[in-house]
């Protein structure tokens, strides 16, 4: 705050000395502290963003011919939003998280929800100052670019390829893979293929799909195009839970037989690996060629609830950011590659303008997660390789809000 009120005290010109004016009421007193707090003397990085217009839903076009549809069989959507000025060429394509569904009855109940259905979904706003935001002060690197939010709607992070049947008797659609192709398709005809940069992003169980597509992504276009992927919070690791348990390896087993999740993985490690293994981001990125960018917080608050732990409990969750940190020595040899592993309790930092950029944003080496991602994708800095200490070691992230899910936007806007 001292900055910032040294800020409101140093104007561009000096003012002519004036006597003292003693007769100042309280209330004027007040006003002027009002103005100062709320008016135009507030310093800008404070200042609340434009009013963002809604952003419409575009159904993919000849989705059911292309057996492209949600789990119901409604045709997919995304959101697109223009460019402008030197952004109108750049592109970020972001995929939506929201976690997966592994049994026939999960999926089944998606189908009343956007997570199933593209008959739930609405126009969304790119509000707050994420990476989605549209203020150059709080987005500075991707503020005016070319923005698209694929909607999440087949359980598998856009990468099965089946069908089974509901109780009901009703067909389940499981064609993740073919939503991703059809999506990425339909963008290169309205402008995706004429782009000079491309960002391919990914929040959650969409960070996942964004690894387990990143290389495809980059090979849609020529060598000369500057394509890079960012994954937020889709590090998720194979480790016993606090309750002893390996849930996820369950879970992304279930996963990978009921929606033919197979196809995706990389080729390499089915040879010696099982294909469950194969779905984890510490095998993932062992295969990628293609510049990433990795944000995440060593206690994820989605695999992980750090609240009312004991002594023994703690010790668990410290062993699980080591499994991390360890599991991210690869990212260590790829000079290219950048990485912000904060020790925040969270998830998805990107898609909230209060951890991506603001005054009260987490920060490693100084630096928020905005600058840390746009240093790197612009090469403005080669030391794009940031692990935090142990938990609550770093006093910035004890601003962030409590968790909560960003993963899914039901009946919320993207903030």
């Amino acid at each position: 705050m001292a900055a910032a009120t040294e800020q409101l005290l140093l104007p561009q010109e000096q003012p002519r000395r004036r006597p003292p004016v003693w007769g100042l009421t309280v209330a004027a007193l007040l006003l002027v502290l009002l103005l100062a707090a709320t008016g135009p003397l507030r310093p800008r990085l404070f200042r609340a963003p434009p009013p963002a217009e809604r952003v419409a839903l575009t159904l993919l076009s000849g989705a059911k011919e292309k057996g492209a549809v949600c789990v119901d069989g409604t045709p997919p959507g995304y959101h697109l939003q223009r460019g402008s000025g030197d952004g109108a060429d750049r592109w970020l394509v972001h995929l939506e998280g929201g976690g997966w569904c592994s049994t026939v009855k999960e999926c089944s109940d998606s189908r009343l929800s956007t997570k199933g259905s593209s008959n739930f979904m609405k126009p969304i706003r790119f509000m707050g100052n994420g990476i989605l935001g549209g203020d150059q002060l709080q987005n500075p690197d991707f503020y005016n670019w070319n923005k698209v939010y694929v909607r999440y709607c087949d359980g598998a992070s856009f990468s099965g390829d089946a069908e089974a049947q509901a109780q009901d008797g009703t067909t389940l659609y499981f064609r993740g893979l073919r939503i991703y192709e059809a999506v990425i398709d339909e963008l290169m005809e309205k402008g995706l293929t004429n782009a000079t940069q491309a960002l391919f992003t990914g929040c959650s169980a969409g960070a996942l799909s964004m690894m387990l597509h990143c290389d495809d992504f980059r090979a849609r276009f020529p060598q000369e195009v500057s394509v890079k992927c960012f994954a937020d919070a889709g590090f998720f690791l194979d480790e016993k839970d606090i309750s002893g348990k390996r849930s996820l390896w369950s879970l992304y087993g279930r996963v990978i037989h009921l929606q033919n999740v197979r196809k995706v993985l990389p080729k390499d490690c089915l040879a010696n690996k099982e294909p469950t293994e194969c779905f984890f981001p510490a095998e993932l990125i062992k295969s990628i060629r293609t510049p990433m960018f990795i944000l995440n917080p060593s206690y994820d608050s989605w695999q992980e609830n750090i609240r009312n732990c004991n002594s023994t409990q703690v010790e668990v969750l410290d062993g699980l950011r080591n499994k991390m940190v360890n599991d991210l020595k690869v990212v260590e040899d790829k000079e290219d590659w950048g990485m912000f592993i904060d020790s925040c309790f969270t998830h998805c930092q990107s898609l909230s303008g209060v951890s991506w950029h603001s005054p009260t944003s987490p920060r490693l080496e100084n630096k928020t997660i905005a600058e840390a991602v746009g240093d790197w994708h612009s090469g403005r800095s080669q030391g794009a390789k940031e692990i935090d200490c142990k938990y609550q070691c770093n006093p910035t992230c004890n601003s962030l809000p409590p968790p909560r899910d960003v993963t899914a936007f039901d009946h919320v806007e993207i903030y």
